[in-house]
């Protein structure tokens, strides 16, 4: 059964992790940038010499680790999805950085009995050296195997995507190789390069990190509506459906009138991300 009780008060600690240019040249290129070596947009998260980084390398940062596989919990694990990812991202990430991260249950609810359970892990990035937030970040994971523990009812809050057809449609083509760079940014789950560990999960081979598409999302759909990825301060999505590494998704974008955007995408007639929210900071 689980622990609701131990599950919130959780102390993550406040871990430290330093980072340079080479590793946020690495995130770039796990999201697909440099596809096309001479595209000097993508260049700019590529080039040590004067470095742009890409606003969702911060979900690779300061992870908690794999608290949730504590026995103690009582968490099935193996049943876990990660269901949904948000983030607000304050002020801009250097080049090369320490960073300190401080993380909490924000919330932890109750879909019924077989419908799992909902919680909402918060995580927060600050520079380690002068306490400036970086960014603020949600990750939702559906406990499959935990439900009806008597825990508050789940509300629903889903992003819904406007009616009608979308304004513009951006598409991207992940490499085969996309899975291989990414994991190097820190997620080492098989599930994602080895074969064998994916036929057993029930896949045709490895599939694309949820995050990975996550931060091409942010890159893709910036740049369908001119604007600078590094300029991202709000990006928020479900994981719907998996990507294997050379997809090409198509995003499915709707312009809203206070100058943020709703997004989808699509991999053929497969929805893979649902209910995507977007916005920018001043040009």
């Amino acid at each position: 059964m689980i622990d609701s009780a131990a599950i919130t008060a959780l102390d993550f600690g406040q871990p430290e992790q330093a980072y340079v240019e080479r590793d946020a040249i690495l995130y770039a290129l796990g999201v697909g940038l440099g596809s096309d070596p001479l595209d000097s947009a993508d260049l700019a998260f590529l080039d040590e010499r004067a470095l742009s980084v890409l606003p969702t390398f911060a979900v690779t940062l300061c992870s908690p680790g794999m608290w949730i596989i504590d026995p103690a919990l009582g968490i099935d694990y193996v049943k876990l999805v990660h269901f949904a990812q948000s983030a607000d991202f304050v002020h801009a990430l250097p080049p090369q950085a320490r960073v300190r991260g401080e993380a909490e249950v924000v919330s932890l609810t109750d879909r019924g009995e077989g419908r799992g359970a909902v919680l909402v892990l918060e995580r927060r990035i600050f520079d380690a050296e002068d306490g400036k937030l970086y960014c603020r970040l949600h990750q939702t994971l559906l406990l499959r195997g935990n439900g009806g523990f008597g825990g508050p009812p789940t509300p629903r809050n889903d992003v819904a995507l406007p009616e009608g057809e979308p304004e513009l449609v951006a598409r991207f083509a992940t490499s085969p190789r996309a899975a291989l760079i990414y994991r190097l940014s820190g997620d080492w789950n098989p599930l994602h390069f080895d074969p064998a560990v994916a036929t057993k999960a029930g896949f045709p081979r490895p599939i694309l990190h949820g995050l990975a598409s996550y931060g091409i999302a942010g890159a893709v759909v910036s740049r369908a509506l001119g604007h600078d990825p590094v300029k991202l301060a709000r990006l928020g999505c479900r994981f719907s459906g998996i990507v294997l590494p050379g997809d090409e998704l198509e995003f499915r974008i709707w312009r809203l009138g206070d100058g943020t955007a709703r997004f989808s995408a699509h991999v053929g007639d497969r929805k893979v991300l649902d209910g995507g929210e977007i916005g920018w900071r001043e040009q």
